[in-house]
């Protein structure tokens, strides 16, 4: 017999942006039944964001200690070279990503909310059947659509076999000896460089002529120094054709620049393109909730066509990044308390993995919105930054951009190892309406990598100390 639950709010997804929803409704009081049909803490927290960062610090371990045992490092020197042992790195991966899952059920269960365990379909706006073990009817006044979004598959190139998205290469038992990436935006090259660090011959095919499309030259160019330094391959305004070789030697046919076919031989071929909304196999269709091209079309209070209707994160737009899901998650929640909220933040800064980091927060130097704008641009070297030269990070900058009229801040932008531990300060910078003159009379601590901005902010003023 199929249970029926009533609810106050039914949030669908336990991502980042669906737990936070129904930890903050029920902090607020409300009946909360969440609906999560795999693991608690989504594409971030299980198959993205954290297994990720976890694999890059560990392929950032064992380069250092290669290098340490190949020529020698800053004074270290190892008898051996390391050994990577890529199923135990996994195992250890996975313990980190349980214990997190393990802390968001516990989250949920003191905020009093339902967790069930499958798969909603909706057959109306604001009733669904969850496919489980015991298949379980809901009926809602609020409805919260958190489905996420999925890996973008290439028609000619479909997954499976030795054809990988980041899912899949997050959970190799074994290191490839030859990896080949499709696609040079973030989350290709953030897991490239890890590959490429841990020992595999990587080779990079994208169609565009560039590498990081979203970031301008300045920025981009200590990772193309990083890569082209340490032998990744690169193929650039190239198409990935389809999959060729055998099924014990694949390869990869590639149609390059010039027109030629070339097949490039692989173990896998890790497909990043990009990610899509996760709007099939779910009822979306009989919701009564208008789009806006692939996405769910919300206002700014991510409210639906459909009254009581509610979608957050990757199903409403670009940036898909869980810290935009998590912060309209909790402003919903809110909401539907009778609070009074709106989703009109200052900046959503976005980091870049790779190596070296990238960090972004607002305009960058020669964005439309940025045009018809009298602006102060500069940028202050990890050169001349004392913390970063201890670090061995010398490469990189920190880059500030500003009115030139009332030195209002617009955007912030830095490319240097661990810059994205300054993601909150330019953030919070962009939030509060920071001008230069605020960012030049706060002291900053010193030896650390947040001198730069400091500096940045003097140097457009035509006052730079250290440089």
């Amino acid at each position: 017999m199929t249970e029926t639950i009533h609810t106050k709010v039914l949030v669908v997804g336990g991502g980042p942006g669906g737990y936070v929803a129904a930890i903050r409704a029920g902090q607020l009081g409300l009946e909360t039944t969440i609906v999560e049909g795999d693991t608690l803490g989504g594409t971030c927290l299980i198959r993205g964001c954290i297994p990720s960062k976890a694999m890059i610090h560990v392929a950032g371990e064992f380069e250092v200690m290669t290098q340490a045992a190949s020529k020698g490092l800053n004074g270290i020197k190892l008898a051996t070279s390391p050994a990577l042992d890529m199923a135990q790195t996994v195992r250890w991966k996975n313990g980190i990503t349980a214990k997190l899952n393990s802390g968001v059920a516990a989250l949920l269960k003191r905020a009093k909310v339902r967790v069930v365990q499958g798969w909603a379909h909706f057959s109306d706006a604001k009733t669904c059947t969850v496919s489980g073990e015991e298949p379980v009817a809901i009926t809602a006044e609020h409805v919260i659509l958190a489905n996420g979004s999925v890996p973008v598959e290439l028609p000619h190139l479909p997954f499976g076999g030795p054809v990988i998205s980041s899912t899949e290469a997050l959970s190799l038992d074994a290191l490839p000896k030859k990896l080949i990436v499709v696609g040079a935006g973030y989350i290709g090259l953030e897991l490239g460089i890890a590959f490429r660090k841990m020992g595999a011959e990587v080779c990079v095919v994208e169609a565009l002529d560039r590498i990081l499309p979203l970031y301008d030259a300045p920025l981009v160019e200590p990772v193309h120094k990083w890569l082209t330094k340490h032998g990744v391959v690169l193929h650039l305004g190239a198409k990935a054709k389809s999959l060729g070789g055998s099924k014990s030697a694949p390869a990869l046919a590639v149609e390059t620049k010039d027109g030629k076919t070339i097949e490039l031989p692989a173990d896998r071929i890790l497909v990043t393109v990009g990610r899509k909304p996760k709007t099939e196999g779910w009822g979306l269709e009989n919701m009564g909730i208008d789009m806006a091209g692939r996405f769910v079309r919300v206002d700014d209070q991510c409210r639906t066509a459909m009254k009581n209707v509610w979608a957050i994160g990757d199903l409403v737009g670009e940036p898909m990044l869980a810290h935009k899901a998590s912060a309209q998650g909790e402003m919903v929640a809110e909401i539907i308390a009778g609070h009074k909220r709106r989703f009109n933040p200052a900046t959503i800064a976005a980091v870049c993995f790779t190596e070296p980091e990238i960090v972004s927060a607002g305009l960058m130097p020669g964005d439309e919105a940025a045009r018809g704008i009298d602006v102060i641009t500069a940028q202050f070297p990890f050169s001349a930054n004392g913390r970063a030269l201890s670090m061995d990070a010398g490469d990189g900058f920190v880059r500030v951009l500003a009115r030139a009229d009332d030195h209002r801040i617009l955007g912030i932008q830095a490319v240097g190892s661990h810059v994205s531990e300054l993601s909150g300060e330019f953030a919070h910078a962009m939030e509060m309406g920071a001008t230069l003159e605020d960012i030049a009379g706060t002291i900053h601590v010193h030896p650390t990598l947040s001198e730069a901005f400091h500096e940045s902010a003097l140097r457009a003023l035509g006052h730079a100390i250290h440089v």
